[in-house]
């Protein structure tokens, strides 16, 4: 930790100078702790157990039966962010986010009939491990007149191989070669009953 203060100047030789400031260190450590802890005390994830509920009573959220400390500490540090997300797709992402359950698809009007139902992928751990979780998300942060329904994401590890083979290719053209001393012309002379003569070169 940063020095706080500087010892007078006949303080600071001798062999008691090193154990006097960190006396006077390890006593403005307990003093900043008593200061904070009234600001500690405000904030959801670092106070009380004992206080913790009251914070839930204010920002309206109720503790699930057998629910971890750190789970309900995030619940109710987050309810207001979770609260201004709530009802956007990227927001339902991210409040899953936020408590820990990791990832997730988000499906909307997959069905043109049954329209208002929205479909959230998870994997098969997500669900059994956050049931009840799920069903407060939906129930407190989803969409009014909305049907939801879970469905199973599994995951699978696929290798793909690249490898190096040895080939080769070519391109052929074939095509007729005239040298030109093998190029021949003749000329015809053909009379079609007139007065002039009309005369033909083929090569």
């Amino acid at each position: 930790m940063a020095d706080r203060y500087s010892l007078p100047a006949w303080m600071k030789r001798g062999i008691h100078a090193s154990k006097i400031k960190a006396a006077f260190d390890d006593w403005w450590d307990k003093t900043e702790a008593w200061l904070k802890t009234p600001l500690n005390q405000m904030d959801a994830r670092t106070c009380a157990v004992a206080l913790l509920k009251y914070h839930a009573y204010q920002k309206d959220v109720t503790r699930l039966e057998n629910e971890p400390d750190d789970l309900f500490r995030k619940r109710v540090a987050f309810a207001e962010q979770n609260a201004m997300d709530a009802g956007s797709k990227e927001g339902f992402i991210a409040i899953f986010e936020r408590l820990g359950i990791g990832y997730l698809e988000v499906l909307e009007r997959e069905d043109s009939e049954n329209w208002d139902v929205i479909t959230l992928r998870l994997s098969d751990s997500q669900i059994s491990e956050n049931i009840d979780l799920l069903g407060y998300i939906i129930q407190q942060y989803g969409r009014t007149c909305r049907r939801y329904e879970l469905t199973v994401l599994t995951p699978i590890d696929m290798t793909v191989g690249v490898f190096e083979v040895g080939h080769s290719w070519a391109l052929d053209v074939a095509s007729e070669p005239k040298e030109p001393w093998a190029i021949s012309s003749a000329i015809k002379s053909n009379e079609i009953g007139h007065s002039w003569n009309l005369d033909i070169a083929t090569v």
